[in-house]
């Protein structure tokens, strides 16, 4: 009996063990192998749609299937259908006398458009039948080039200002314009609205693309002297010429593949591990010649720790099976996942975590940031991961930012997987991080820490291993935003 007694004890201590004790190779080189390819030079910044995020994804597919993964699509790429829109090359606008450059518009909508015709000057250019406003009142638009504030009153509110673009766009139509130009007056400079506004965008080739062919633009009157001008002139004409915003289908691809779990009862779950693999491309860098934005800390930290989780559970499977993910498109608006999301490879109802691994940078070695981290009940697994390479998991110390929200994560949570967000070290939101975060300076160079680095990868391994293994499936905690969402998901 003592016998016995002491064999249990022994079985016990050994499960235990293998929870707290790490045990796995991961050399030095390796993660510095993968980041130094992907932050290269000749994958221009792996924007989503351009030949170095092909070669990105065909390099993470040639790993996973030396690792031995089983494609959960040909070739473990699953195409994502998306619509390229492209910013018009010039805009020329003239009201009257006055003439206006490029630099002074930004099209908001609008294919090639040339148009000559009477302007009319609408106040904001409103009507709203509930309240009796008809800022139309007396005026004739049609066949005429409507001018018009920005915003709908006297409140300069960025959401005053920007919420009834579309809303003024559908009255001008209505009323029979020929083009909108609305008079742009806040704060913030309009250049810089049109380095984010005006430029190459990507959306889901799914119908949600409603992009208008209606001419629309905003003109920058800081000192509302053109308004002045539009309002005191009784007669003006107005011309219009643009190339317009061109849209293009183009494919990009998530690289998807899958581990088996070694438990008879547990691999028929699923843990996620998911990472970005997209950066921002090349752009023009004010005072630098490098307009290579590399991406090495966003993401390629992630893309790495993803390859290396592949490789060491393709020698050694956890007892769930593991899906590996490497979404494109999260720089776009976390369209890789949300397409993955609504079109997964296994179902989500099979899938009971989501770890992603996504981050702006690092300016604490001694930390790992989980985005998300008190929210579920894996919170002590990946406590004792970190704490097993020297490391302190935190919580998000800046909630401000909304970062639980910005990563791919969220794509899963809002269908209800537990899903959080492993991020490198930070403590604020601060210049470290800003130096770094989309900028050309983001690169696997002397100034990245890749002592840091692999303990941080170690950590994501043996994080996703310890819940990998865990006999209890996460859960959100009970109030969390997404548990009614789970609980649909689940049937619990």
């Amino acid at each position: 009996m003592r016998f016995i007694v002491s064999l249990i004890f022994v079985l016990w201590a050994s499960c235990l063990l293998a929870q707290s004790s790490p045990e796995f190779s991961l050399p030095f080189n390796e993660p510095a192998a993968h980041i130094k390819f992907l932050a290269s030079d000749e994958l221009g910044g792996r924007m989503t749609g351009e030949h170095g995020n092909d070669v990105a994804a065909r390099y993470i597919a040639s790993r996973f299937l030396r690792y031995g993964l089983k494609p959960l699509a040909p070739n473990y790429l699953q195409p994502v259908p998306f619509i390229k829109r492209s910013a018009p090359n010039d805009v020329a606008l003239a009201i009257g006398d006055k003439t206006f450059s490029n630099d002074e518009t930004l099209l908001l909508s609008g294919e090639a458009t040339r148009v000559s015709a009477p302007v009319v000057y609408a106040g904001f250019g409103i009507v709203d039948s509930a309240t009796g406003r008809d800022d139309y009142k007396g005026i004739n638009a049609k066949g005429k080039i409507v001018v018009a504030r920005i915003g709908t009153s006297e409140d300069d509110s960025p959401r005053e200002l920007f919420g009834a673009f579309q809303r003024k766009q559908e009255i001008a139509k209505a009323k029979g314009a020929l083009a909108l130009v609305e008079l742009y007056r806040f704060g913030f400079p309009l250049s810089r609205l049109k380095s984010l506004v005006g430029r190459t965008t990507l959306a889901l080739d799914d119908g949600s693309e409603t992009q208008s062919s209606f001419p629309h633009l905003l003109l920058n009157d800081d000192d509302s002297q053109i308004r002045a001008f539009v309002e005191s002139e009784k007669k003006l004409a107005g011309k219009l010429e643009t190339d317009g915003y061109k849209k293009q289908k183009v494919i990009s691809n998530n690289v998807v593949g899958t581990i088996e779990g070694t438990d008879a009862r547990l691999k028929d779950e699923y843990v996620l591990l998911s990472a970005h693999y997209d950066h921002i491309g090349i752009q023009p860098t004010p005072n630098s010649d490098d307009s290579i934005y590399n991406g090495a800390r966003d993401n390629a930290m992630g893309t790495t720790a993803l390859l290396c989780a592949a490789r060491v559970f393709g020698e050694s499977p956890p007892k769930r099976s593991v899906i590996f993910l490497a979404c494109t498109g999260e720089e776009m608006g976390l369209l890789g996942s949300k397409f993955y999301a609504e079109h997964p490879l296994v179902p989500l109802n099979k899938v009971v975590f989501n770890l992603n691994v996504d981050g702006a940078g690092y300016n604490d070695t001694s930390v790992v940031t989980v985005i998300g981290l008190e929210r579920s009940t894996a919170e002590q697994d990946l406590i004792e991961a970190c704490k097993a390479f020297g490391l302190e998991a935190i919580q998000d110390p800046a909630p401000e930012q909304n970062l639980f929200d910005r990563s791919d994560n969220v794509s899963f949570a809002k269908k209800g997987v537990p899903a959080l967000t492993f991020s490198p070290g930070f403590r604020a939101f601060d210049d470290a991080i800003n130096k770094y975060y989309h900028q050309a300076a983001d690169q696997a160079d002397e100034h990245f820490d890749f002592r840091y680095f692999h303990r941080f990868v170690k950590a994501f391994i043996w994080a996703a291993r310890r819940i990998a293994d865990n006999p209890n499936a996460p859960r959100w905690k009970a109030g969390d935003k997404y548990e009614t969402a789970s609980q649909r998901l689940y049937g619990r």
